[in-house]
Parts: C-alpha cells; structure tokens; sequence
C-alpha cells in the first residue's frame, strides 16, 4: 500500500517569474491544489482571497521578500526559492523575515519532501533540516564554515541547538 503524501489536497501558493518553474512546482506538487503567479501583484491578490496552507515565493522577479511579509503576517508557512539570490545574505533576510526555509531551484527535486515536514510540523520552520542536508552545497557555494564567520549564523545555529534540546 502507497504511503499518502500529508501534501494531499493543500492549498498552495507558488511565485516565480519563470513559467518553467512554475510548471516544474507544480508537476513536483502533483497532489496538491496549486495556485501559481508570475507577477508581486497577482500574487499579493492571492495572498489576501485565500488561505494557503504554504507559499513558496522566488526572492528576485517577483518581490519575494515584500511578499514574505504580507504571507508571513497572515499566517501562511513560507518558503523562498531562488537561483539568483542564494547568498548568506538572503538567507539570513529569510529567516528574519520569518520563512520557514530557503530552497535553491537547482534542489526543487527536493521541494516535495520539506513541504512534507513543514506540514507535519505544523508550520515549524525547517531551518536546521535544511542547514544540515545542504551544508556541503552552502559550503562549496559559500566557502567553509561560512556560518561560523557570521556572528548572526553562529548565534542563529547555538539557538537552533537549544530549540532541538528540549
């Protein structure tokens, strides 16, 4: 018997100016209800008609860091995506801005599976999970121990530490 996905039948928001990705997302999201917009517009009129269950928004093209605030501040699980942006910087805005993780597109085959957790974590962020699968991909990217050079990742790391501890 096939394991249900606990992605079955969720709402989804998904924003890229690429239709490329976006087609991508939603053939990675098969048993999803996805809702896709290319434009910062149209997706700020679907953040404010629906109740996403998780929105994964592109950083450059679409505003995505403008968009992080809108869904964040109405509750919605969010992710970021970007093949452009993915520098310690937008990942350090990501998490201040309150996404639940951060996924480069060249890893969107990995999309389904985080989606998963964040839904069986309701909505917890993924940050940890996500820092220990990639860390050979943000250590190549970014250089060794990228993180311990940044006052803000060194802290950010010892509290997820603490979080998982208890």
């Amino acid at each position: 018997m096939i394991k249900q996905s606990p992605l079955k039948d969720k709402l989804i928001l998904a924003v890229d100016d690429e239709t490329d990705v976006l087609e991508s997302i939603k053939d990675e999201l098969d048993m999803c209800i996805v809702h896709t917009a290319k434009t910062y517009e149209t997706a700020l009129q679907y953040l404010l008609s629906y109740s996403y269950d998780i929105v994964i928004l592109d950083i450059m093209g679409v505003n995505g860091f403008e968009l992080l605030k809108d869904s964040v501040s109405r509750g919605f699980p969010t992710t970021m995506l970007s093949a452009y942006a993915i520098t310690p910087e937008a990942i350090k805005k990501s998490i201040k801005l309150g996404a639940v993780f951060f996924l480069p597109k060249e890893k969107l085959s990995e999309l389904t599976e985080f989606l998963e957790q964040v839904v069986l974590n309701e909505g917890k962020p993924l940050w940890k999970k996500m820092f220990d699968k990639f860390e050979n991909y943000f250590n190549r990217r970014f250089g060794p121990d990228w993180q311990k050079k940044d006052k803000f990742f060194k802290e950010f790391e010892a509290s997820l530490r603490i979080v998982n501890k208890e």
